[in-house]
């Protein structure tokens, strides 16, 4: 990741960084910089190795590029959808995984003699 900055830029940063902390104290603050560079390198190594060790193996076969929600273009994917061939229905029953709806019952016909179910606990 370069944030968008060229040699120039990171030139001209420099330059105004030894104008306004001074020659004097440039090395003390280019030390400081560096220090803080190695910690935040280290933080995310170590978030690296916490992760993967929580996550296990399988997170080295994931390909991120996949999960990425850049890549997704919402009309490519209406345009995908709509030229599809539509499937014929005995393809689509055989298909789906989703569980066929029961057909209703009749209701049932209760009287002093064919009483519901009770359960004293449910009360």
């Amino acid at each position: 990741m370069t944030f968008g900055l060229t040699f120039e830029k990171l030139l001209l940063i420099g330059l105004i960084a030894v104008l306004i902390i001074g020659p004097e104290r440039l090395p003390k603050a280019a030390e400081s910089f560096a220090r803080m560079v190695r910690k935040v390198g280290e933080y995310v190594r170590d978030t690296k190795s916490r992760v993967r060790d929580e996550m296990g193996p399988d997170l080295d076969d994931v390909d991120w590029r996949k999960l990425d929600p850049r890549q997704y273009d919402p009309r490519r994917i209406i345009r995908d959808a709509l030229m599809e061939e539509p499937q014929p229905a005995a393809a689509m029953k055989a298909k789906s995984t989703i569980m066929e709806p029961v057909a209703p019952r009749a209701p049932q016909q209760f009287s002093a003699e064919n009483r519901p179910p009770y359960d004293p606990e449910s009360t």
